[in-house]
Formats: structure tokens, sequence, C-alpha cells
């Protein structure tokens, strides 16, 4: 089974970032360029880089990058609305021929400062109609001579491009959502759907309904393949790695004092994921082998909500289950984001690259 292992690297001005204590450089693309060289070095096929209204442009970010590596493949997280479908497709398209065929999307149907750029809310429903459209806007602009395409949302009239992608089809498309809406535009229009770390059963679960809904959403691409974006501590030991990941979550709790409660409260809104996460602390601070729930009673978020917390055997164990029920994709992280690219790639990935003995 061949996997695919890719990092994160963060993209803001302010330092800071999941707790991250560097300061020296940090927003440059001077250091983001050192820790894509770095994933390069140390095992990964690139580095998730984030998106959001009041950050560094993210595919202004990831071609700057792409310009100073060699096989590192961003995968570029955008959001309909701040994008219109068919200039993206363009810009996507563009990045791909100019950088050999590296780029990857993940698009972002989540909440943002809409209003900043200038785009409105809507509903659950009405945000994720909106997202299928551009997915498969995109996808025929990459494949198709010229589309004339009229729907609730988008529209376009004898629209081509000019440079094609590099990939036969375009850049593969990543995507996350764990809401009933969510899953029917994964089921039909993305190519890896992205899960938060969840347990096992609770993904297995995912994975199954996922799959019947392909089926009978009359799926017409390749099958759905599945990822997992997960915060990932690895010590030497398993006694020094939950050691310090103790030490960490004691910080986060000093350092969010009475106001913790309050903080995971504000996540809980309708991300149906983010909600799942924060939930699974009421089953225990430790589930499955070594999930690590708590830094989620401390405002965590999204990847730094749960924990894979070992040795590079435990952890790899633990990733090694997640692919026994069909997850090909990693994206994993740890901070600080540079010093880890290496320990967990050199500790880690070769693990998980050798066969398992049956």
């Amino acid at each position: 089974m061949a996997f695919e292992f890719l990092w994160y690297i963060p993209n803001t001005v302010e330092p800071g970032h999941r707790g991250d204590t560097t300061v020296e450089r940090w927003g440059t693309l001077d250091f983001s360029t050192e820790q894509a060289l770095l994933c390069e070095q140390h095992g990964w096929g690139g580095a998730l880089i984030g998106t959001g209204w009041g950050r560094p442009d993210t595919f202004t970010v990831a071609a700057s990058i792409a310009a100073r590596t060699t096989t590192f493949s961003p995968l570029v997280a955008i959001r309909p609305g701040y994008w219109q479908p068919a200039h993206f497709a363009s810009s996507a398209a563009t990045l791909d021929q100019l950088s050999g065929g590296r780029l990857k999307i993940n698009v972002v149907s989540g909440q943002d400062d809409l209003a900043a750029y200038g785009d409105h809310e809507g509903d659950q429903a009405e945000r994720y109609a909106r997202t299928k459209e551009f997915m498969r806007i995109a996808r025929r602009l990459w494949t198709e001579d010229e589309v004339t395409f009229a729907g609730e949302h988008f529209a376009v009239t004898g629209s081509h491009l000019s440079p094609r992608p590099h990939q036969p089809g375009g850049p593969r498309l990543y995507f996350g959502g764990a809401s009933a809406a969510a899953e029917r535009v994964a089921a039909t229009e993305a190519d890896v759907q992205l899960f938060w770390g969840e347990p096992l059963a609770g993904i297995a679960e995912r994975i199954d309904r996922l799959t019947r809904l392909s089926v009978d959403l009359d799926r017409d691409l390749a099958p759905l393949e599945f990822g997992l974006r997960i915060t990932t501590l690895v010590r030497e030991t398993t006694d020094q790695a939950w050691h310090d990941a103790e030490a960490r979550v004691a910080r986060m709790a000093h350092a969010a004092g009475d106001v913790a409660g309050r903080r995971a409260e504000r996540h809980r809104g309708p991300a149906v994921g983010q909600q799942r996460l924060l939930d699974l602390a009421a089953r225990g601070d430790v589930l499955d082998s070594c999930l690590y729930t708590a830094p989620g009673r401390y405002g965590g978020g999204g990847a730094g909500t749960t924990w894979l917390v070992g040795s590079p055997t435990d952890v790899a164990a633990a990733l090694r289950r997640y692919a026994d029920l069909g997850v090909t994709h990693f994206v994993l992280s740890d901070t600080p984001y540079k010093q880890e690219i290496a320990r967990v790639g050199d500790s880690l990935i070769g693990l998980l690259r050798e066969p398992v003995a049956i």
C-alpha cells in the first residue's frame, strides 16, 4: 500500500502558532522555504499551507516556495467565495504547470471572515452546494476544451484555460468536513477526504458511510481516498513522550486559566468535525492506544485538538491501524514546526514504509 506523508507549514505573520516559540524570521519566505527544503530532506512529500483572511495569501506563498524547491508538493488550502471557480482553476493550472505537477489543493468550506473580502455566509446547505459547484467547474476547466455551466451559485460561458495543468485531470482535491452536507460533497467531488484525529471506530464508521454514499450518489470519479490530519508528539521513548505531552498540556491549562472552558465552548459551533473532537475528552484522556484528547480542553483546535503520543514504534503502530481502515494520506505536525520536521520524519516515516510481517 502506497502512503503519502505531508507536513504542515504555518502561514501566519504573527509567531506563536500552536505554541511554537520561534520568533526570528517567522512569517518570512526564507523561513517557510527552509521548512520546505527540510521536508524534502527528511522524507516528506510536501506540506499543507493554511488559509484565512488576514493571513498571507496562500497561493502566493505556495508559488514562491515551489520556485525554490525541487520535489516539495504544496497542499494549498483555498476557499470558494474568496476565489471564483474559473479564476481559481486558471491559477491552479498555471502553478501546476510551472511546478511540474507538484500542486495539491485543500478545499475549505468552514467559517472565515467572509464579509471582509465581500463574501457572504449562507447556511450550511448553501455553503456546501456552492462548494460542490466550485469543485465541479474547476475539474471541467482542467479537462475540457470549453466549458459552459450555469448553476445556482456560479456560472461560466465559453470558458477555457491556457495553460492546462501539468497533471492529467488537474491537481488532486483534498476536502474536509464531517456534516452530512459536507460528506455528500466529498463523496462526489473530492479525491481525498481528510479526517481529524478521531478514534479508530469513528474513522471506520465514516469511511464506510462515505464509501456507500459514493455509490448511492453515482460518483463519476476514481474511488475516494482517505487521509488523516493530526498532531504527532514523538519522542525516543514512550515515557519521555508522555512526560512532554502532559507537561505541554499543563502549560496550556495554566495559560488558559479560568477561561479554558469558555475557550472550548467558543469552538462549539456549526463545525461538526471540530465538535466531534471536543466531545472526545468526555470519554477519557487517552483513547485507543495513544490518542490524547486532553489538549482539546484548552483550546487546541483543529489538528491540535487530539494528539498521537509515544515512541516512534507506538505512533507508527497507531497510524498503521488507521491505514488498515483505508487511510493512505497522512498530514502530520508538531511544534516547533521546523525542528519537528526532522525528528518526526526521520523516526516515523521509515517505520511506516516498512512492510508488515504477515
